[in-house]
């Protein structure tokens, strides 16, 4: 039911990458199908400079409903280390948002992170809040957040 075309509309993590780079970010595409085994392959592009940066990651079942454990790397099979990612999906009604937790167990870097996607490019003004009333939940805080601009880059052939 998560499959299909997601936008990323907000983003809160704990990282010192994201918390460097939040500023510089826009909204990405996120598609999200499922293998015939039934886990979830996971495709994001996010607009970087004048390019798409697209990150493949391939999440398989917990045995919870709803959690997803796997691993990531750069689409096109870069050499750096794949990381180990534990996914939660925390709310959602399937036809407009979803709300994901994500821990990243990185060796140079654990974080964890919280996602509002949506099914268009605008969120409400009362799904925001319920986004970020979740956030120190997560052992996030404002400070972390970002929410992203609409933009059209990087979006072609992402349905």
């Amino acid at each position: 039911q998560l499959t299909g075309r997601w936008y990323c509309v907000g983003l809160a993590s704990n990282s010192h990458w994201f918390k460097e780079k939040k500023q510089l970010m826009k909204m990405c595409t996120t598609t999200i199908s499922a293998t015939e085994d039934g886990n979830l392959e996971v495709i994001s592009t996010y607009p970087k400079l004048d390019k798409c940066e697209r990150f493949n990651l391939l999440f398989q079942q917990s045995g919870q409903p709803g959690q997803y454990k796997g691993t990531s790397g750069i689409a096109w099979g870069s050499s750096a280390a794949q990381e180990k990612r534990d996914l939660r999906v925390v709310e959602t009604d399937y036809s407009s948002y979803a709300i994901v937790y994500q821990v990243q167990q990185s060796q140079q870097e654990p974080s964890t992170s919280l996602q509002l996607f949506m099914r268009e490019q605008d969120a409400s003004p009362e799904l925001l809040e319920k986004f970020k009333h979740l956030l120190p939940t997560m052992g996030l805080t404002e400070d972390m957040l970002a929410i992203l601009p609409k933009t059209g880059e990087c979006q072609e052939g992402a349905g």
